[in-house]
């Protein structure tokens, strides 16, 4: 049987200039380069309240490729748990046309979002922009598919099409459990995990797989599975306590 493997990765560390200066965001002047910056670099912001009290996340996706409602769920509770928003989180749900790619390379996602956006940081909350895109990504091959990728400091993407053709079969895990994994597990990179932004308070940093965690049973974990075993993926895996140490540490529950 042909091994496939499935990766959860984390993106290079992009940042970029505006474009477009200012925009206005529910009533309030912002500079768009604030969420433009790299992977982990809000790491303390996004746990804490001393700067931002309130979140929230722009989950846009591609007509036809919207999460479930499950997975948005468990995404927001997982935030809940670890970090100090006493203003709350909240989800703002937009459909988009799809933009006609068959594959996602960095600079189309990193494009679609400049393009589309509409939330960024205000005096007192915090943007996050989540994409779920109705292609594979770029480097997915005929074993490998990527269902993931984190690569700014408030924006991840999911490769919806992809999770949607990896679950929901009798041997695959259920499609809300997939997706809340990927969400989370990217999520986690941008909140600083591992060594990312949150240091790191013990030794638990993977040097073979970078900003990943050593633990094999942690969210934040390097995963590679293969076909069979994605059926084994019985519930999402939580964070371990080294990495909820690092959280902590930095600001977080």
């Amino acid at each position: 049987m042909k091994k496939i493997i499935v990766i959860l990765i984390v993106g290079l560390a992009f940042t970029s200039s505006c474009s477009n200066g200012d925009t206005l965001n529910n009533g309030s002047a912002n500079t768009v380069s604030m969420n433009q910056q790299t992977l982990g670099s809000s790491s303390s912001d996004l746990l804490s309240d001393k700067k931002y009290t309130s979140m929230v996340i722009e989950v846009a996706y591609v007509t036809g490729y919207e999460p479930s409602a499950t997975a948005i769920n468990n995404f927001v509770s997982f935030i809940e748990a670890r970090t100090f928003k006493p203003n709350g989180i909240t989800i703002v749900k937009r459909a988009l046309p799809s933009p006609g790619f068959t594959t996602y390379t960095n600079p189309q996602f990193i494009a679609l979002e400049d393009a589309d956006r509409t939330k960024y940081n205000t005096s007192n909350q915090i943007a996050i922009w989540a994409f779920f895109a109705d292609g594979k990504s770029a480097a997915d091959t005929s074993t490998k598919y990527i269902l993931g990728e984190s690569y700014r400091n408030t924006s991840f993407i999911i490769f919806e099409n992809t999770i949607q053709k990896l679950s929901n079969n009798p041997t695959q895990p259920s499609r809300s459990l997939l997706e809340t994994t990927v969400i989370t597990h990217e999520f986690g990179h941008i909140l600083g995990l591992v060594n990312l932004g949150a240091p790191i308070q013990s030794n638990h940093e993977d040097t073979l797989h970078p900003n990943h965690c050593t633990d094999q049973s942690c969210l934040m974990y390097w995963l590679s599975e293969s076909g069979n075993s994605l059926s084994n993926l019985g519930a999402a895996p939580q964070l371990d306590a080294q990495c909820i140490a690092d959280l902590r540490a930095n600001g977080g529950r």
